[in-house]
């Protein structure tokens, strides 16, 4: 071990000898990776840069002291001086290539292990001296000019992109020197174009198998028509299948073949609700293999994978994304695409050349639309993402839209293809079921006689109160379930398997679901009758894609209803949904694509701001004063109003015992996941008041007591009802 040389990391091996490495072998190692990351995007030389300066304040005498005391070298070391290293680079970067150098070198140096920080405070970080000892001569780089035009909407992307190069490089090169094994199962992932066949061969296999109904040679159709739409150049397009025309599967050979075509190097799939997540993410590893298809949200039960390798891999996996197909949500997506932080900003590289598939596209926040669509509109022209939106419910996302007042206008994208021509007439093709719309209000008791006189039926409301109070009141004979987000993820998930076997299995003869919203986009049930409670015309088609999906029954019906009054809940986006609605009249065919486009166009002409937490303002004017830390904090798609509990739930609380003997844990946290539920804070105060809720460790709160859980409903509580929480 050569003492003298400047350590950037150190550990001691299983003989006990120490080894290091080099801060200079460090800086060109993550220059290496860097650029080659940035060069995607046709700027290499920023991304070496980037990687030669960022740790240029490891020169300075107090970190060397600080690692080896740190590192358990030299315990009894004394530190003199600051031991923060990254503002050195911050400086150097300011030094040689001016203050233009803020926001595109400045800022992602200084900020690379604690975040993008806002302009202001990068400018006070780097108001300090450099210690004399720093070396600081830099051959300075002849920097190429991006090709793409730079607008000032693009520029906080183009930072922050420029950020995850670094943090992903300095991450990788870090962990090849510290945890050689880990680096490596990192290794050796399939290209696309290896995947392809194993696609092509799942459908020819459903083709042989499939009869000759109708249904299924529409399917096929769609399927032809997305491979003949797949040989086109980068950009918009849109999917608009009705439910049950095979979307999941004809978008994936769309994406694939799309990006083959393009050199783009994976599929990444966008999808609102963890249900439906965890239902693609099982179709597609029976195709691909589960060795290629990461799932990465919230939820995901690392029990799935009993291979611990492979295990470990999906893991390292998750934090930058280097894979060839993702699945996950459009949260993790879009606050990544915002967000400053280096652990969710270290995958953003990995979108640029890729597809994107966002399914159920409709359910993009309204509030947040016109930041969101700016991403997307970036993302394409200088990073080369294409971009596909899957519905039977197709939101209008082209054009300039007023509001309902001249700041809330929405400026959307340029032009989408549309994969599938008018002329397939789909919404005739695939109609399956009618509406029958009834604006008389129902009680509780009434709507559950209506719904008891069906054997097998769905109904559908608003809210979690809602579902449990009509639940509570049907018959409980035969197979009677409730869903709501009052159940932990793994009871949801274990509910919504029961009432697909049991659909299955025609000596059922009474199968009748209540639930909130969270069943009805995606989720692969088929009920005779179907009862939506009142709500956007989106919503609505939604829940009547669970009616009659194979066309059995001939043309079966979707009852639209609403609650009296005294238990009608509708307000904010719903009520401002169910409005839009009401507002197109009666006299229409409802699931024709123009009466969908009436509809957002009502909806939107409703709404007061596209940007309700003004994050352009935070990050587009004036491209030397961005706000990165600002408007992360302002860009939550779900709002962070509530309270996560434990539940009883099968073995939740052996899982508390453990994190609080072992302390916590990736794959602890990943499991006790499933067994949370998040409660507003006026249903935590009156579970606390009840002393069936506490806090066992920080910020880990518990429900342990096991009759206040119901098999059935879920978390029990005894909040008045007016203070519930809206399913999004």
């Amino acid at each position: 071990m050569n003492m003298t040389e400047i350590i950037s990391h150190i550990y001691q091996d299983n003989e006990g000898h120490w080894v290091t490495q080099s801060n200079e072998d460090h800086s060109v190692g993550v220059a290496r990776l860097a650029s080659q990351f940035a060069g995607e995007f046709g700027m290499s030389k920023w991304g070496k840069v980037l990687g030669l300066l960022h740790d240029k304040g490891k020169e300075t005498d107090a970190f060397q002291q600080y690692i080896k005391k740190e590192s358990g070298y030299a315990p009894d070391i004394k530190i003199c001086g600051k031991h923060h290293h990254a503002y050195v680079g911050g400086i150097l970067a300011q030094k040689y290539y001016g203050k233009s150098s803020y926001n595109l070198f400045v800022n992602q140096i200084v900020s690379h292990h604690t975040g993008l920080h806002d302009s202001d405070e990068i400018k006070e970080i780097i108001n300090q001296e450099i210690p004399s000892e720093v070396n600081i001569y830099h051959t300075k780089e002849k920097l190429n000019r991006p090709e793409f035009k730079i607008q000032e909407n693009d520029f906080h992307h183009l930072a922050r992109m420029l950020f995850s190069c670094l943090v992903d490089a300095d991450f990788l090169d870090t962990e090849a020197f510290m945890d050689r094994e880990s680096y490596t199962l990192r290794q050796n992932k399939e290209a696309l174009n290896n995947l392809l066949p194993l696609l092509e061969n799942k459908l020819k296999d459903l083709k042989t198998k499939a009869d000759s109904s109708e249904i299924n040679i529409i399917r096929n159709q769609i399927q032809q028509q997305c491979l003949k739409m797949a040989d086109t150049p980068t950009g918009f397009y849109s999917l608009t299948v009705p439910t049950g025309g095979g979307k999941t599967l004809s978008s994936l050979v769309w994406a694939i073949k799309h990006a083959i075509k393009n050199g783009q190097k994976r599929v990444i799939i966008a999808i609102p609700y963890t249900s439906i997540i965890v239902q693609t993410a099982s179709v597609l590893r029976s195709i691909f293999g589960e060795e290629n298809v990461l799932e990465h949200h919230s939820c995901v039960d690392p029990e799935q994978i009993k291979d611990e390798k492979l295990k470990e891999k999906m893991k390292l996996a998750t934090e930058n994304w280097d894979y060839p197909i993702i699945v996950t949500t459009n949260v993790q997506l879009f606050v990544s695409m915002f967000s400053n932080k280096p652990s969710a900003c270290r995958k953003l590289h990995n979108i640029v050349n890729s597809v994107i598939i966002l399914d159920e596209v409709q359910t993009l926040p309204t509030d947040y639309l016109q930041p969101i669509v700016d991403s997307l509109k970036t993302y394409n022209k200088l990073f080369n993402v294409s971009f596909l939106f899957t519905t039977a419910s197709q939101p209008v996302l082209s054009g300039l839209i007023e509001g309902c007042n001249p700041k809330a206008a929405f400026n959307g994208i340029d032009h989408i293809t549309e994969i599938i021509p008018d002329d397939f007439k789909l919404h005739d093709k695939l109609r399956r079921v009618k509406l029958s719309i009834n604006n008389e209000g129902k009680t509780y008791d009434e709507l559950a006689e209506m719904l008891s006189q069906h054997k097998k039926v769905l109904c559908i409301v608003n809210t979690r109160r809602d579902a449990k109070e009509i639940y509570e009141r049907l018959p409980q004979e035969g197979i009677t379930l409730h869903l709501s987000k009052m159940m932990c993820p793994d009871h949801i998930s274990e509910t919504i398997k029961a009432i697909k076997t049991a659909l299955k299995d025609n000596k059922n003869e009474i199968i009748r679901v209540v639930s909130t919203q969270l069943i009805e986009a995606g989720v692969d049930i088929d009920f005779p009758f179907v009862f939506r409670q009142e709500a956007g015309l989106d919503s609505v088609l939604q829940a009547a894609g669970r009616c009659n999906r194979e066309g059995k029954n001939g043309l079966s019906t979707t009852y639209v209803f609403s609650l009296s009054k005294e238990h009608n809940l509708t307000k904010g986006d719903i009520q401002a949904a169910n409005s839009a609605r009401l507002s197109l009249g009666n006299d229409h065919d409802w699931f024709a694509p123009e009466t969908m486009t009436s509809f957002f166009k009502q909806l939107y002409c409703r709404k007061e701001s596209f940007d309700k937490k003004d994050i352009r303002h935070y990050l587009y004017y004036p491209t030397n004063n961005l706000s990165f830390q600002t408007a992360a904090k302002e860009f939550q798609l779900i709002e962070d109003d509530g309270v996560n509990v434990v539940v009883c739930w099968k073995n939740s609380i052996d899982l508390v015992q453990q994190l609080l003997v072992n302390g916590p844990s990736y794959m602890l946290m990943k499991k006790l996941s499933k067994y949370m539920v998040n409660i507003n804070k006026i249903d935590f105060k009156t579970l606390a008041d009840m002393g069936v809720v506490s806090e066992k460790k920080e910020g880990l709160f518990v429900v342990d007591y096991k009759q206040q859980y119901d098999e059935h409903i879920g978390l029990r509580t005894d909040n008045n009802w007016a203070n519930e929480i809206l399913i999004q």
